[in-house]
């Protein structure tokens, strides 16, 4: 096999490809920065730097919205800038592994094969993988025997729950929840207590800083703008706050984590039973978020040791194992 091949995981905070010819996966912020309307300022992490902070005539953006492609025409843009600098401008014809959420129409699964297509990565092949199975893969889970499987994939607007066997989803749920929830709920909560605005990036810090600063035993330093009197001010924000700010919205993805159990053949169930849970995502990593979906479940939750990379991580399997290559299709009425 050619050493071109291409695993991508669109994400929506972050784009996650992995390259065969170097065997490494990047890791980027999906998001992009346009001067004027129509000139690329800046992508990937350097645009995340500028967030919330660049002038009017900068529009930045993350293209991809509730798991589907928003922005087409500016997510063909990061492709092709991604692919190019991880082939060191150096481009040839390649085939492209791409992970696709399942519980999705056709014509949004459709929308993931045309970006490939007409990214101007010379994509010689496309192939098609479900992100639910390509996560069992990156688990390290044999996803294409007869065992039922149970994963919840906690990404940053969305969150999957499946449930895998025989190399196939037997049940889906995509439920928009998932980090960027989060982080409004914790910047809801700083302005209803404290009369805060903080700003996303700072939110976001606070939410995956919250395990560590429990067991120290300090609360959340934050800057941000007073509502009343418009000046910058600073605040320690106590653990608890943040923490009873986020479980409303970890009660939803418990309940439907339950809906889909609900909806298990017993066979099944009684695999899930013995192995229990497998919890990935970016934002599966929340403070308490694990301990929460086993107490409400009563199954053991086994939390992804690379929650953020495990669907590339599958894709990589993939690419490398012949056994697993009957995962990925090309999607009808398109040539190979």
């Amino acid at each position: 096999m050619s050493n071109n091949v291409y695993g991508i995981d669109l994400g929506t905070s972050n784009i996650k490809i992995y390259s065969r010819s170097d065997d490494t996966i990047l890791v980027e912020k999906n998001m992009i920065a346009i001067e004027n309307k129509n000139t690329l300022f800046a992508y990937g992490d350097s645009a995340f730097e500028m967030y919330e902070k660049a002038p009017g005539n900068i529009h930045i953006s993350y293209p991809l919205s509730n798991g589907v492609i928003a922005d087409i025409k500016n997510m063909e843009l990061l492709i092709k800038y991604f692919i190019n600098d991880l082939s060191k401008s150096n481009l040839k014809s390649g085939d492209y592994y791409i992970a696709v959420p399942t519980d999705v129409t056709e014509v949004e699964k459709r929308a993931f094969y045309d970006l490939i297509r007409d990214a101007g990565v010379k994509a010689r092949k496309i192939l098609v993988v479900e992100k639910a199975v390509a996560d069992g893969l990156g688990l390290d889970i044999d996803v294409k025997n007869s065992q039922g499987v149970l994963i919840v994939n906690v990404g940053f607007d969305t969150t999957e729950i499946s449930i895998l066997s025989l190399g196939g989803i037997v049940l889906s749920r995509l439920i928009k929840v998932g980090g960027q929830k989060f982080d409004d709920a914790v910047r809801a909560a700083v302005r209803r207590e404290f009369g805060l605005i903080i700003g996303g990036k700072t939110a976001e810090n606070v939410k995956m800083s919250l395990t560590e600063l429990e067991k120290a035993g300090k609360g959340a330093v934050v800057y941000g703008r007073d509502i009343v009197t418009g000046l910058p001010v600073e605040r320690e924000l106590p653990t608890q706050l943040i923490n009873e700010s986020l479980i409303e919205h970890f009660n939803t993805i418990i309940d439907n984590i339950k809906v889909i159990l609900e909806r298990t053949p017993p066979e099944l169930a009684a695999d899930i039973y013995r192995h229990g849970i497998y919890l990935t995502g970016g934002a599966s990593q929340v403070n308490c978020l694990a301990e929460l979906i086993q107490k409400g479940t009563g199954l053991h939750v086994n939390k992804s040791e690379n929650p953020v990379t495990s669907v590339a991580l599958g894709l990589s399997r993939i690419i490398k194992d012949d056994n697993y290559k009957s995962v990925a299709y090309a999607i009808e009425g398109m040539s190979k």
